[in-house]
């Protein structure tokens, strides 16, 4: 009887162990489950909420918006075509003054300088002496870009995350010169700037 009572001990402790164990990875895994969720839980929107297009695209509006206003001297810009991917959003800015040669280089260097300061990381840059890019991205995972393309003309992009699908509005930011509407392609850079279009032709 003794010797059963101890089988029968040892039978419950193992159990136990058993038990606990999986207790144990039970709650690991309902961890990672977790974790998971809220690594999966997307951009949130100024109301806790997982962002959408339109939320998104305001956002990229106002960092375009941000850089263009601390651009000096000033610029004058456009609305380039907005894009939807399938869960992200694309705005686009077109500037209209004729940035020369000379000062190509040191406008992609202002514009770089503004997003180190506003805490972006700088991804990305092409230094090619003609067609010149910085490509920066935002703590929350917004990228943005400034290039140059044919003829010179400056361009700047905004692109979103992966966010909760809806409709985009167009954007409501008004450019600080003709807005061009149903415009495209825009025209090549016509704005002369003393400073920036310095030693273009």
């Amino acid at each position: 009887m003794s010797r059963r009572f101890q089988i029968i001990a040892v039978a419950l402790a193992v159990g136990f162990t058993l038990s606990a164990c999986g207790s144990e990875k039970g709650a690991s895994d309902a961890n990672a489950g977790t974790a998971a969720t809220e690594s999966s839980a997307g951009t949130k929107g100024t109301k806790g909420k997982r962002m959408d297009m339109q939320e998104a695209a305001e956002r990229a509006d106002g960092m375009l918006d941000a850089v263009l206003k601390k651009i000096d001297p000033e610029v004058q810009w456009a609305h380039g075509p907005t894009t939807k991917g399938s869960c992200d959003v694309s705005r686009r800015r077109t500037v209209m003054t004729i940035v020369s040669a000379d000062r190509r280089q040191g406008f992609l260097d202002q514009v770089e300088k503004i997003w180190r300061t506003s805490d972006y990381r700088i991804k990305a840059k092409n230094n090619d002496a003609v067609f010149p890019a910085v490509y920066a991205v935002s703590k929350d995972g917004f990228g943005i870009s400034v290039s140059v393309r044919a003829k010179g003309q400056v361009f700047f992009e905004a692109d979103t995350p992966c966010v909760k699908e809806s409709k985009v509005a167009d954007s409501a930011s008004e450019p600080n010169g003709p807005a061009y509407q149903g415009v495209y392609p825009l025209p090549s850079p016509n704005v002369r700037s003393g400073y920036w279009s310095a030693g273009a032709s």
